[in-house]
């Protein structure tokens, strides 16, 4: 019968657009990747605006000849390239269309509201912004605190996302074309998204005051966290704060016990917490990225604060408070690798412990002792690298291996050669003119006819046939290289 018919029809529809989908995004990288990488390679900057235009066509076409939108297959090709290291110098090559085509997007949806209509249905146009704004901000809510944000940090989530999205105007004119929907229902709808975005605005402004009012047992709960860490102090002076009770924080506590100096430990881990209460160890509840949790847990009184876990948006707020309110305060911050070290440092830590590179440095020290190196210039070399921030060991060659390493290696700085070809742009200039600095990329060696030369200075002049090493992220590199050799 004609249901059933219907319900095959959208099941292979479904089936379909899942296939296809799929079969786009786990093989569109895989084969893009390496496409990007030649094209690149061409080093021409017409070259790759076409490339660009040609995949981001190519995939809108299978989309469509697959029973779905040109839009999504747009969609999908703007993810699948940010992914790669070329995502900048794309996002360059393509900003004057994005401007100009941004705005004839929302000329056009402005052109489609019909002012009559909206004032005919005022009390219906109504009715949806409510919905809009109460619906998906309900809905955005309910699943921050489904992944484990606080309520505070829920409620700002949702007050920040609760207007209608730009996709929703491309499905809306989608189904006004395929004659789906009637003026009667698009043009409330389009009203209603179109006021919804336009009182965002107002409500990002009262965010604090929606906050307090939603969410206010959440801020009494804070304030009893506080008074408990204020109890756990009371009394307390000269003082370790530890930030974080991991293993790290752990490992560091009984040490400070063996040492015989105070410490309090603030972890956000409530069943660590209750596991670790029969120990008689001083550990309480709290984040410690908060200004009122450093204060209560004796900020002012304190010797030192550690930082043991590698959250750098928490490091840099504890960092940040320090500052403010103790500024002789010294702070001890760990960090996975070297990718955040001086924007560390830039904060005010006194010292930021690398695992990477500490962990590099312990297999050297020992593999040198093994070698006959005498101890005192092991020590010595390990001091001077740690001076210098390990700066000796900063960047790496990345090859297939590390494509699983647990490191953001979007972020990591890694090494990177460039061959300075007969007519590149950079040949015959200075260091100081490629200006590479703004791309956060640095040149820490020139190889010349055999010959390498290490951190050369800004004044140096570049030649046909010098070999450039270059440190920096993917994305830095990807835009130097170019730089170089292109403009």
């Amino acid at each position: 019968n004609e249901s059933d018919t219907m319900a095959i029809t959208l099941g292979l529809a479904v089936f379909k657009a899942v296939v296809v989908l799929g079969f786009l995004l786990f093989v569109g990288q895989r084969i893009m990747r390496p496409w990007f990488q030649w094209v690149a390679g061409r080093k021409s900057p017409e070259l790759f605006t076409l490339n660009l235009l040609l995949f981001t066509l190519g995939l809108a076409f299978l989309t469509e000849s697959a029973g779905l939108s040109l839009a999504l297959g747009a969609f999908l090709a703007g993810m699948l390239i940010s992914e790669t290291e070329y995502r900048y110098q794309v996002e360059g090559d393509i900003k004057p269309f994005r401007d100009v085509l941004l705005g004839l997007f929302f000329v056009t949806i402005g052109m489609r509201l019909d002012l009559m209509q909206v004032m005919l249905n005022w009390g219906d146009v109504l009715l949806l912004v409510a919905a809009i704004v109460v619906g998906k901000g309900l809905l955005v809510g309910g699943l921050a605190l489904v992944f484990g944000s606080p309520r505070p940090t829920a409620v700002r989530t949702a007050l920040g996302l609760a207007q209608a999205g730009e996709f929703g105007f491309v499905l809306l004119a989608q189904a006004a074309d395929l004659q789906l929907l009637g003026t009667s229902i698009t043009q409330p709808v389009l009203a209603a998204m179109v006021l919804s975005m336009l009182i965002a605005p107002l409500l990002i402004h009262r965010m604090d005051a929606l906050t307090r009012l939603i969410a206010g047992s959440e801020w009494a709960g804070r304030a009893k966290e506080v008074h408990d860490i204020a109890v756990k102090t009371f009394g307390k002076a000269q003082h370790v704060i530890v930030c974080g009770y991991g293993r790290s924080g752990q490992n560091l506590a009984r040490l400070l016990e063996a040492e015989g100096i105070t410490f309090i430990a603030l972890d956000a881990d409530l069943e660590r917490i209750h596991a670790v209460a029969a120990s008689g160890v001083s550990v309480v509840y709290g984040d410690a990225s908060r200004r009122e949790v450093l204060v209560a847990a004796g900020l002012s009184r304190a010797q030192a604060i550690v930082v043991t876990y590698s959250d750098l948006r928490s490091s840099m707020a504890i960092l940040r408070h320090a500052r403010e309110l103790r500024p002789d305060l010294p702070v001890v911050v760990r960090t996975i690798d070297d990718t955040h070290i001086d924007a560390l440092k830039a904060a005010g830590a006194a010292e930021v412990v690398s695992e990477v590179m500490e962990g590099s440095l312990m297999l050297a020290s020992h593999a040198l002792m093994l070698l006959g190196v005498p101890l005192s210039q092991v020590l010595k070399r390990i001091r001077e690298v740690r001076e210098t921030r390990y700066a000796m060991m900063r960047g790496f060659f990345r090859g297939a291996s590390d494509a699983d390493d647990e490191l953001d290696q979007a972020a990591q700085p890694r090494l990177h050669t460039v061959l300075v070809t007969q007519g590149a742009v950079a040949a015959g200039h200075s260091l100081d003119e490629l200006r590479l600095n703004e791309l956060l990329v640095e040149v820490v060696a020139i190889r010349r006819q055999g010959i390498k030369g290490v951190d050369p200075q800004p004044d140096t002049r570049i030649q046909v046939g010098d070999v450039l090493m270059l440190r920096g992220a993917a994305d830095g590199l990807a835009a130097a290289e170019f730089r170089v050799l292109q403009g």
